[in-house]
């Protein structure tokens, strides 16, 4: 067993030896793209396991058993499922490490790994190290680094995420054979997820013909000529992907007749690195970390912009305009400065869903979470303000909240956007009716 070595404040290090030895397991937030970043961690040496546990109960009551009650749902949650895989006897505990994101922000998302360490000890488990992955340089191990490689290729990892999320989210609700779309996104994920073990499909050339391929094999599945209430998701990073945090959302919009449209995880990406260049107009800083950022940051708005080109080949299918015009849209709502939790990017991306149709829009807001209440919630009346037909719901997720007080409410939202949808169709009709009438006089 690899021996344990900890720092000078006493935190357990994540060793060469360990990435030799151990199981890592990770937390699940969007399915497509987490399989895939899996698969790139493995490329690079590291035997990632990507937990899958659906038991909510038991998550939540390990959450609860070991995050005061006080901390945000989302923490709750990725802690909770962490810790219950780990007492489920399906792990060596002497060979078992966790790995989570650091944002880097003064929010829950780089306070997390404090939180789960507290849970570790707790359930005597500090055996256990917590491997974070984050460019902020907040910890670093000897037995895990994130190279610029690794980088480059988690980026093109998400951005294949963004494309099989965005095409089977447009035609799963039409789709003639039920499965099809997911089926063909499971092929297309087996397909990359070897491709990597090889070191393929993570260059742009690849990327590109990849895309031009996803998307023609989409645009062949058979589908219905229908169209239904298109619904937008926004909110709080996790709550908005996960369906452990936002109780199957998606599949709950689908079994009420709607066509769901979810952002993509790069903009929260690009996001992200664009602060760090906000953050030295506003306030200064280091000239290399701004120099790194601005790299960084034409790299992967450049890989966006490959598969915005391949989407919009195909006439059929939505693609959103990329981060740029989000950040133009906010213009006028919320300063670039307001970054904690989504920050602006929140508001921005109910400003897109609304500017490229999708009016009925479901906005995720996690307990504990204020940073996302502001500019999720508190940015609806202005919004509707200069968009009156902004059709918007704000949906609370906690542990106290239920399922049916949520769906119920996402409901009446829907019988709203049904209810216009049938009054714009009844009124095209008649248009054509009298065009017709008109016609043969």
């Amino acid at each position: 067993m690899a021996e344990l070595k900890y720092d000078k404040t006493g935190r357990l290090l994540f060793t060469k030896e360990m990435k030799r030895e151990y199981q890592i397991l990770m937390p699940q937030m969007l399915p497509i793209h987490f399989e895939l970043i899996k698969n790139v961690l493995r490329l690079h040496g590291y035997n990632v396991t990507l937990l899958k546990g659906t038991d909510s109960e038991s998550i939540r009551r390990q959450g609860l058993e070991n995050v005061h009650n006080d901390t945000c749902y989302p923490a709750l949650l990725v802690i909770g499922q962490m810790l219950d895989a780990l007492k489920s006897g399906k792990y060596d505990l002497n060979k078992t490490a966790l790995v989570i994101t650091q944002t880097g922000g003064g929010c829950r998302a780089s306070n997390y790994i404090h939180l789960l360490r507290k849970g570790l000890k707790r359930s005597g488990l500090e055996q256990i190290p917590v491997i974070s992955v984050n460019l902020s340089g907040l910890e670093k191990n000897p037995g895990f680094k994130m190279t610029l490689k690794l980088i480059r290729q988690l980026a093109m990892s998400a951005m294949y995420g963004d494309i099989l999320m965005l095409l089977q989210n447009q035609v799963r609700p039409y789709e003639i054979v039920d499965g099809d779309a997911a089926r063909l996104t499971s092929r297309w994920v087996e397909k990359l997820s070897d491709e990597f073990k090889s070191g393929g499909a993570l260059n742009q050339k690849a990327m590109r013909a990849h895309f031009e391929e996803i998307v023609k094999d989409f645009a062949a599945v058979p589908v219905r000529d229908e169209q239904k209430v298109r619904v937008g998701i926004v909110g709080e990073i996790y709550v908005k992907y996960a369906p452990l945090g936002n109780n199957n959302l998606e599949e709950f919009l689908l079994s009420e007749q709607a066509e769901v449209v979810v952002p993509g995880l790069m903009d929260f990406i690009i996001f992200k690195i664009d602060n760090r260049i906000e953050d030295y107009k506003l306030y200064g800083g280091k000239r290399p970390v701004r120099f790194f950022a601005r790299k960084l940051m034409s790299y992967v708005l450049h890989c966006q912009q490959i598969m915005i080109d391949a989407v919009r080949a195909q006439p059929k299918f939505y693609c959103p305009k990329g981060y740029l015009h989000l950040k133009e849209l906010v213009k006028g709502y919320v300063g670039y400065g307001a970054k904690m939790g989504e920050g602006w990017l929140l508001t921005a991306e109910m400003l897109e869903l609304i500017a490229d149709g999708v009016n009925n829009i479901v906005c995720t807001q996690p307990f504990g979470c204020l940073p996302n209440h502001v500019v999720g919630k508190g940015m609806i009346r202005g919004i509707k303000t200069k968009h009156p037909d902004a059709n918007i719901v704000a949906i609370d997720y906690d542990p106290g909240a239920t399922k049916v007080n949520q769906e119920n409410r996402i409901k009446l939202m829907l019988a709203v956007a049904k209810s216009k949808k049938a009054e714009e169709e009844e009124a095209e009709n008649a248009g054509i009716r009298n065009d017709q009438v008109s016609e043969t006089v």
